[in-house]
């Protein structure tokens, strides 16, 4: 075997997302002979030692990187994101980008097994709303473009016609996947320790004319999820792959903000707000609910629609959305309280199944059947283990 470049070693670890504490924690790597675990790491990256074949496989797992990667010359160029949409506060460390650029690698991993599947299986349809929009028609048209493409009713949306924790959002989900959008709910890498704050990743868009993948970042309030469901998808419709979130600064994420709210919040049913206009914060936080309560949407949309329509100004939107913020952050923490307090909740396969859509589901099953997916590629496409296939597969239609 050829030397391993320790330049790829230390590479490797910190596009991972791991300090070299706990990289040594996960590979096992402990004190010996009066020499800390994390400093024996740091000295294979510095090429003072050379690692084992055995140490290079439990990289290999720990920081999801195939084997050959260690023995390449250099370290590969950065993880491809698309275009970057997101403008992100200061304070994010190199580890947070490099949890978003690693959960890009898998996602779009899966996607490539999806799309060379169905193109071996001959089931590969080009789908003609992909890359279909021109951004000069404006956001209004787009918005059009999308709910007759889905069959989105608004009223179906708004009384929960719908499977699921979040009725609305399942709605909607159901409508993006059956023209052949797949759209998953992921918001870390596997545990709560890689969990990837919202306001470092709202979702991204893998743009592509057979198998267009949307994912949404779950650890966000499930009435945020539609809402950035559909800011994806405008996405997909203007052919553009990428990532988004932190604050719409940007004239692309304003505009992928103003269809979808157009699409749930038509402009018509606030025009009516204008009591809103110089209101105290707590009579603007009060009527914000009722209007989201009313329409199954997050309070932070409603705040952001008021804002561009004009009803509120910049200062009351900043500050009341920092509120919701609050009690969002506040509510989940209490939910968490309470699920360690409580023994049981839903099974694993309810949830994984939530998360990875019927779409995938469903797919995953029929090749399994037909013998075209073996277990251990079905379990790659799906993020689960091969033993885990079946179970998670069994009963979806």
């Amino acid at each position: 075997m050829p030397n391993v470049n320790p330049l790829i070693l230390r590479w490797a670890r910190e596009t991972a997302g791991l300090s070299v504490e706990d990289a040594a924690d996960k590979l096992g790597i402990g004190d010996a002979r009066g020499v800390a675990g994390s400093e024996r790491l740091a000295m294979l990256e510095d090429g003072q030692v050379e690692p084992t074949r055995p140490q290079l496989i439990k990289m290999s797992t720990q920081y999801r990187r195939p084997l050959l990667t260690f023995y390449l010359a250099d370290p590969p160029v950065a993880a491809a994101r698309g275009e970057d949409f997101r403008t992100l506060p200061d304070e994010y460390a190199r580890r947070d980008a490099a949890l978003v650029d690693t959960l890009l690698r898998e996602v779009r991993a899966r996607q490539e097994m999806v799309r060379s599947l169905l193109e071996s299986e001959e089931e590969a349809e080009l789908l003609d709303f992909v890359a279909s929009y021109d951004i000069r028609r404006g956001p209004e048209g787009l918005a059009t473009v999308i709910s007759e493409r889905l069959g989105f009713s608004l009223q179906s949306f708004r009384s929960g016609n719908g499977r699921g924790t979040s009725k609305g959002f399942a709605y909607l989900r159901e409508r993006a996947e059956a023209v052949g959008i797949f759209v998953l709910l992921i918001g870390n890498l596997g545990s709560h320790h890689s969990a990837l704050n919202v306001e470092l990743f709202r979702g991204f868009a893998l743009s592509d004319k057979v198998a267009p993948f949307v994912v949404i970042n779950d650890q966000d309030s499930e009435r945020a999820w539609s809402f950035t469901l559909l800011h994806e998808l405008a996405h997909i419709w203007l052919g553009q792959t990428g990532v988004s979130g932190g604050r719409p600064t940007s004239a692309i994420e304003t505009f992928c903000n103003d269809v979808a709210g157009r699409i749930l919040l038509p402009s018509a049913e606030i025009a009516g707000e204008l009591a809103l206009r110089g209101a105290r914060q707590d009579v603007v936080i009060a009527r914000i609910g009722e209007i989201a309560e009313l329409r199954q949407i997050s309070h932070s949309m409603v705040a952001y629609k008021l804002y561009r329509e004009g009803i509120i100004d910049q200062a009351m939107w900043s500050s009341v959305t920092a509120v919701f913020r609050q009690q969002w952050l506040n509510n989940k923490a209490a939910q968490r309280a309470r699920a360690r307090e409580n023994d049981g909740g839903p099974s694993y396969y309810l949830v994984r199944r939530h998360r990875l859509g019927n779409r995938l589901l469903s797919l995953s099953k029929r090749m399994l059947a037909d013998g075209a997916l073996s277990p251990s590629k079905a379990a790659a496409i799906l993020g689960v283990k091969p033993n885990n296939v079946f179970s998670l597969t069994d009963g979806v239609a």
